[in-house]
């Protein structure tokens, strides 16, 4: 809020140019009586030193809120740093552990069905020490790249451990996350990762599980942890 100063010459100022002596002039209501009537103090009490002081006060509260919004903007950018995996654009465990955790308590509360996908790639430490570590850390964009962009806006990746991951999908069964996880596994196969032009093949196990509200997410996790090692026992 400004608070104009009273007694301006401007205020006998028309359109038409300046008002001659002996014209009737329209009664011109005081901004300070205006701004004294908004912020409860009497007229005649609403002197210039008040005024300055309110003009004064005005600019601290000004001067606040602007510090509070920058310090909400850095804290929201903290948070998401927090979590950030280290390498990946993608949630880290603890991060992913959290959503599991909402997750399920939305299935608790709502009856919502939702599953959570175990990724793991197979002989990963091959790919480091055949390519390097950077060549492994391509593996490991690539691979998360792929995840994100084949699953809705509404479903959650995140990176369990080193070649490890984690999808939760909302609103799937056991039967839709099986399904689900065949087409990411399929996307997987069709783009292969690269390093220098050259295509590094790495095969991968994955498993399904439908959460249940009985779960903690520690727990989904082992058992989807469970069900990606029978695919992985299964394929040999």
């Amino acid at each position: 809020m400004k608070v104009e100063r009273a007694g301006s010459a401007k205020t006998a100022r028309r359109a038409g140019g300046y008002t001659r002596r002996g014209e009737g002039v329209p009664p011109v209501v005081r901004p300070a009586a205006v701004s004294a009537s908004v912020l409860g103090i009497p007229d005649e009490e609403f002197t210039p030193r008040v005024q300055n002081a309110v003009m004064s006060l005005m600019g601290e509260v000004e001067a606040m809120r602007r510090e509070l919004n920058q310090t909400r903007e850095r804290l929201n950018e903290m948070e998401k740093v927090a979590d950030r995996d280290h390498l990946l654009p993608i949630l880290n465990r603890r991060a992913f552990v959290r959503e599991l955790s909402r997750y399920i308590s939305f299935a608790v509360r709502y009856g919502t069905p939702a599953s959570l996908l175990y990724f793991d790639l197979d002989g990963f430490k091959q790919v480091n020490d055949g390519h390097g570590h950077a060549a492994g850390d391509a593996v490991l964009e690539h691979f998360a790249d792929v995840l994100t962009v084949n699953v809705r806006d509404t479903d959650v990746v995140g990176r369990l451990g080193g070649d490890e991951f984690g999808v939760i999908l909302s609103h799937a069964n056991q039967a839709q996350a099986q399904a689900k996880a065949q087409l990411l596994a399929e996307a997987l196969h069709d783009a292969p990762p690269s390093w220098q032009s050259k295509k590094i093949p790495i095969g991968f196990s994955f498993g399904a599980f439908e959460l249940s509200s009985s779960d903690s997410a520690d727990l989904a996790i082992a058992r989807a942890d469970e069900a990606m090692y029978a695919h992985k026992r299964s394929l040999r």
